[in-house]
């Protein structure tokens, strides 16, 4: 029993109906109750009904998408028919944000759909939706992700990264490619067995600047965590693709090619060896890029990585050539 011969306090249940009764009770025989008044009768009644209504819409989210899934699986795709599947793809989109929808979304069909049908489906509008659903379901989910991969999802989303016409179709796909290999391993084999660096390193010789940058930051992070494709990419011919891009109009891409270029010879001599060659002159280029930036406060962390780069792949042999002087 509670101290002053009060009820015992049950512990609310771990739902929203719990913590309705929970602020009624807290409502009705705080300390304060006196001066702020009882709950009337009517303000109850509403507050059971708002609170129920919200804990049904929880409870409903799985019909929800059921529902999406039947208006997904419709064949008929006329103007209205069209519109009703961007709008059943966007609410999907949003009630997969939590990891346990984006799970039941899958137990139900959903990714096959996804990726049988909406991936290649001859509405723009369509195909980035569903690539970013792909994404969105993928992430941080292991069990989506060994759905997803089964399926085909990295062969198909480089696919639509290298070829599609649709801009935001590209940079969707971009999106679903890095939640099913980043933190991935089974993912970045696919990527790997794929040619996916060459999709990427192509992505980042494109005209849309959200795909470059993109593209360059997934190529930094895949890098830092997993040191072991960088012999792959040096036979690719990686350091003088990232270089050469620098040399088109200078832009806020280049601070991230730099970075990319950064993970790539940090720890990896052969990379080092790459920055070195005569042909690239990459050498003046950093020290005169340095001189352009270095008062530009914008640009500082290209600023940084020109300097970091200097230091890893020329501070030897300008110490060396000093010496023979």
């Amino acid at each position: 029993m509670a101290d002053g011969g009060g009820e015992e306090r049950r512990p609310p249940k771990k739902n929203l109906q719990g913590l309705l009764q929970m602020a009624i009770e807290a409502g009705t025989d705080s300390d304060n109750a006196d001066q702020m008044g009882q709950m009337s009768e009517e303000r109850r009644q509403w507050l059971q009904a708002a609170m129920g209504n919200a804990f049904a819409g929880q409870v409903d989210e799985v019909q929800q998408i059921k529902e999406c899934i039947e208006e997904l699986t419709k064949s008929t795709i006329d103007e209205d028919g069209e519109e009703r599947k961007e709008q059943a793809l966007q609410l999907l989109a949003d009630l997969c944000e939590n990891l346990d929808n984006a799970s039941d979304f899958c137990k139900l069909g959903g990714m096959h759909l996804l990726l049988s049908r909406y991936l290649n489906c001859s509405k723009g509008e369509l195909r980035w939706r569903a690539a970013d659903l792909v994404g969105i379901c993928s992430q941080n989910i292991p069990y989506v992700q060994q759905i997803a991969l089964s399926l085909g999802a990295v062969n198909k989303l480089l696919q639509l990264l290298d070829l599609d016409e649709n801009e935001a179709v590209r940079v969707k796909a971009l999106f679903a490619i890095s939640c099913l290999v980043r933190e991935q391993d089974a993912g970045l084999d696919e990527f790997v067995k794929q040619d996916g660096f060459s999709v990427l390193m192509r992505a980042m010789q494109s005209n849309v600047l959200k795909l470059k940058v993109k593209s360059a930051f997934l190529l930094q992070n895949l890098l830092l965590s997993h040191p072991e494709h960088k012999e792959t990419l040096c036979s690719m011919g990686m350091v003088q693709q990232l270089v050469s891009l620098l040399h088109t109009e200078h832009s806020p891409f280049h601070e991230h090619v730099l970075s990319a270029l950064c993970s790539l010879v940090t720890d990896f001599p052969q990379g080092v060896t790459e920055c070195r060659s005569p042909e690239l002159a990459f050498e003046g280029f950093l020290k005169e890029r340095s001189t352009q930036i270095q008062k530009e406060e914008e640009f500082q962390e290209e600023l940084e990585y020109c300097q970091r780069l200097l230091k890893l792949c020329f501070r030897n042999g300008t110490e060396d050539r000093n010496m023979d002087r």
